[in-house]
């Protein structure tokens, strides 16, 4: 399964592992939308658990540390659900809205939308010393850096290496 949007898939069915079923506690499933994401599994008849922090912001496996409600500070990273599949493996909602530095972007309309212009500016501050290239090239390798997790003047350096080494000599 693969969640809409993601480059990550989780596989379920019989024979994927010799782990006993049950056993598999306190894997986190991200989402960038605690209350949304809670919503969809609740009518798909899923007991989750309220939302959660923990206690002084550490994490710890069980119920023990659980404070009700969402992070106070409204940090991503900080906030929590759980729920259990049928066979008893236990599963952890995290919300990330905003990702740590270097630990890429989600892609929503507003963080695409800043991205695109942030990516025009940068592009626009290249252009004028740049050998002759479409855009488009540019702009790929450079959102690309980006959504990995780079900052925007390494970005940039992975835009301009796209184009002094010609297109489709960078992937």
């Amino acid at each position: 399964m693969t969640p809409p949007g993601s480059s990550c898939s989780v596989m379920f069915g019989k024979g994927f592992t010799s782990a006993a079923p049950g056993s598999l506690q306190g894997t986190f499933l991200v989402v960038d939308d605690l209350e949304a994401a809670r919503a969809r599994l609740i009518r798909q008849g899923v007991n989750v658990s309220e939302v959660f922090h923990f206690e002084n912001d550490l994490l710890t496996l069980g119920t023990t540390r659980r404070v009700p409600g969402p992070d106070p500070k409204g940090r991503s990273y900080f906030s929590f659900a759980a729920f259990s599949d049928p066979d008893g493996n236990g599963w952890l909602l995290q919300e990330i809205k905003t990702r740590f530095p270097g630990r890429g972007l989600s892609l929503d309309l507003a963080t695409m939308t800043a991205l695109l212009r942030e990516t025009e500016e940068r592009h626009g501050e290249y252009e004028p010393t740049a050998p002759k290239h479409h855009w488009s090239e540019w702009y790929a390798a450079y959102i690309v850096a980006r959504v990995q997790g780079l900052v925007p003047e390494a970005a940039a350096k992975a835009g301009a290496l796209r184009i002094e080494s010609g297109p489709g000599q960078i992937k």
